[in-house]
């Protein structure tokens, strides 16, 4: 195996790791949700959002930096640009995926926040005027008939509101952001001072979010008093953030754009397992019942048909944009 195809393998299985622990934050951030419906009854939707993501990255930026401070101080203007610029666009993607919800179905806004799958290699054949192989739609289309049956989604419900507009705007943002990690001009980059910039910038943002929507300043520190949710917290910034994000800030650039929007898709497969058996264990944990799903044929069929895309892609993996890194 050459050099090349060995980190390649190790890309794809990194991404794929970064997934799982993505995955890992729906079951977690839903038991977070009914703690602070107990401690705050009335708070509203944004509050609750904004103050369960914030945290998370704030921590996560203070751990990177408690761990390299020189590294992070000593950032290049390219890091910081590249981490501002993951920053913004994944806290666009994330606030616009969350207010859509609002306004339209779960399986919607499943559905259509996967739609980067579809808009990536429409792009780089824009981009590169090169139309790509049929087997890079094929994968594609794959992906979004597996969404849909996972999700249950049901197209007479579609319809371009508030909420599908909204979702559809997050998944371009999360598009740009795969795009930002490809881009060669960030070529060399290191992995933590530019994490740390994301993480801070995105702390930063939805912690202004919980405090602009806060009934008053206090309700911010309440939830701070409760056991399970300082440890889903905890669980939320080890794994979902430093793990998830850190994996792909590294991996990602080391496959192609195509590839990692698909290898993405896998996160609602690999949430759809968990929750067969981890909400019974979350249900102890935060003292609610949250109870287990089932298996279904959707679950089967659904995540089936995008797990074989994601594999079929590797018969024929599209060219990277650049040179493979180490």
């Amino acid at each position: 195996m050459t050099s090349s195809a060995a980190i390649h393998r190790r890309a794809l299985a990194g991404l794929i790791l970064a997934t799982c622990f993505w995955s890992l934050s729906f079951p977690v951030v839903k038991g977070m949700v009914l703690v602070h419906g107990e401690l705050l009854p009335d708070a509203g939707n944004w509050f609750v959002t904004a103050l369960i993501v914030g945290p998370r990255f704030l921590l996560a930026a203070v751990l990177l930096f408690l761990w390299a401070p020189r590294m992070i101080l000593g950032a290049t203007a390219s890091e910081l640009r590249q981490g501002l610029l993951l920053g913004v666009f994944n806290a666009a993607g994330m606030t616009f995926q969350v207010d859509g919800l609002q306004f339209t179905s779960a399986s919607v806004s499943a559905f259509l926040t996967q739609f980067s799958a579809i808009l990536i290699p429409a792009v780089v054949a824009l981009r590169t005027r090169r139309w790509p192989h049929p087997l890079v739609w094929l994968c594609a289309g794959m992906v979004l008939a597996g969404v849909a049956i996972l999700g249950r989604f049901d197209f007479q419900s579609l319809r371009l509101g508030r909420g599908e507009f909204e979702t559809l705007l997050s998944a371009v943002f999360f598009m740009i952001q795969i795009f930002v990690l490809e881009s060669p001009a960030f070529a060399g980059n290191r992995v933590q001072p530019v994490s740390a910039v994301m993480f801070g910038l995105e702390g930063l943002l939805f912690l202004g979010l919980a405090l602009g929507t806060a009934a008053q300043p206090a309700d911010c520190l309440v939830a701070w008093t409760s056991v399970p949710w300082i440890l889903s917290t905890a669980l939320l910034t080890l794994l979902c953030t430093l793990g998830a994000f850190m994996l792909m800030n590294h991996w990602q650039p080391k496959v192609t754009a195509t590839e990692a929007g698909l290898i993405y898709c896998l996160e609602s497969v690999f949430a759809a397992l968990l929750a067969l058996f981890l909400p019974a264990y979350l249900s102890r944990w935060i003292g609610f019942d949250y109870p287990n799903e089932t298996i279904t044929w959707q679950l089967l069929v659904g995540g089936g048909l995008i797990t074989l895309a994601n594999v079929a892609l590797q018969i024929k993996p599209p060219t990277p944009v650049a040179a493979v890194r180490a």
